[in-house]
């Protein structure tokens, strides 16, 4: 992502899939968006009379009335009444925005977690994807680590039998049909994470390896295969200095220090009271934040308070598990630095 602010506001330019995330968390409704759209012109006819014109490009700028994210196809819409533009003023439009577009927004208001977010964007920008390759003798599930969470990709089976698996063809097609899903998804600098219990895993980095489809590889034994595995690595903080590289890595193990703490030696706390008063003390030294709670709220003022105090501000992505273990808590939670009474 970048940005620069002009007189209209602030001007973006997407450059990927998860800066329509990091979009979808910054427009509010209310908001005049402006972009690149396609419209067709009512006033214009063709020669079969009452026939409408094909679309048109133009630049609208619109009031936002409902703002939607598609994971699935990973697309941001903004529903709302045009106020700028050369047609249609007071009619309703939807503006679908897509990698390479740029965007203006004009806030009444910019939130500072809002500014923020911004700023990580274009830092997060030129980090690596990762992707997972969660597998045993029996199947691999394939996800790909976003900047706002796991997103699973495939599940391939062995289609093997037996439990000497003596027919050895198998075992090569699996790894056959793995590595092509892998080659459609593979980037430049992307690193590749092989986990599960057993062996299987090295077995495929022995084949995946040669073909030099990654700059590197990494081998970590889990538990579990499957979407379980991959969430089991990145909450156990194991691999840390590969995933502390990650958003997602950094949020999920945050998360899980807070759980831990609310369950062990109450060094943490949570809702919007308790840890309201919690920073008004001075005694948070990481504060927890949900980003969808963001988008509903204005916690400014306890961002300033922790920040002030140097405390350490995460915003976690309701789009994974430890997101979703935050949700359950009401969005927001604090680790200490002492107990309060």
């Amino acid at each position: 992502m970048r940005y620069s602010q002009n007189e209209k506001g602030i001007s973006v330019q997407l450059e990927s899939d998860d800066d329509l995330w990091h979009l979808y968390n910054i427009v509010e409704v209310g908001d005049l968006v402006t972009a690149s759209t396609m419209r067709r012109d009512e006033k214009a006819r063709n020669a079969v009379a009452d026939q409408r014109t094909e679309k048109r490009r133009m630049t609208l700028g619109i009031r936002a009335e409902k703002i939607e994210f598609s994971e699935e196809d990973l697309r941001l819409r903004v529903l709302g009444v045009i106020e700028e533009g050369p047609q249609d003023i007071g009619q309703h439009h939807s503006l679908m925005m897509e990698v390479g577009e740029r965007v203006t927004l004009s806030k009444k208001h910019w939130k500072d977690t809002q500014i923020e977010r911004l700023k990580r964007a274009v830092a997060d920008t030129n980090k690596p994807r990762m992707v997972f390759v969660a597998m045993d003798q029996d199947d691999a599930t394939i996800a790909v680590l976003r900047q706002f969470g796991l997103k699973e990709i495939a599940c391939v089976r062995s289609q093997r039998s037996g439990k000497q698996y003596q027919d050895d063809s198998k075992g090569q097609d699996y790894h056959g049909e793995v590595i092509s899903k892998l080659k459609t998804l593979a980037e430049p600098n992307m690193p590749l994470v092989l986990l599960g219990p057993g062996f299987e895993k090295e077995r495929f980095a022995d084949s995946v390896k040669p073909l030099g489809l990654f700059t590197s590889t990494f081998v970590y034994h889990t538990g579990q295969s499957g979407m379980q595995g991959v969430n089991e690595l990145m909450k156990k903080g194991m691999g840390a200095d590969l995933l502390r590289e990650s958003r997602v890595g950094v949020e999920m193990e945050a998360v899980e220090k807070l759980m831990e703490h609310i369950g062990k030696d109450g060094l943490a706390t949570y809702g919007n009271q308790q840890v309201a008063d919690a920073a008004d003390a001075g005694a948070i030294e990481t504060l927890l934040i949900l980003d969808s709670k963001l988008r509903e709220e204005d916690l400014d003022k306890v961002v300033r308070t922790v920040e002030v105090q140097k405390g350490n501000v995460i915003v976690v992505s309701a789009q994974h598990d430890g997101g979703k273990q935050l949700a359950s808590l009401g969005g927001l939670g604090a680790i200490l630095r002492y107990r309060l009474a």
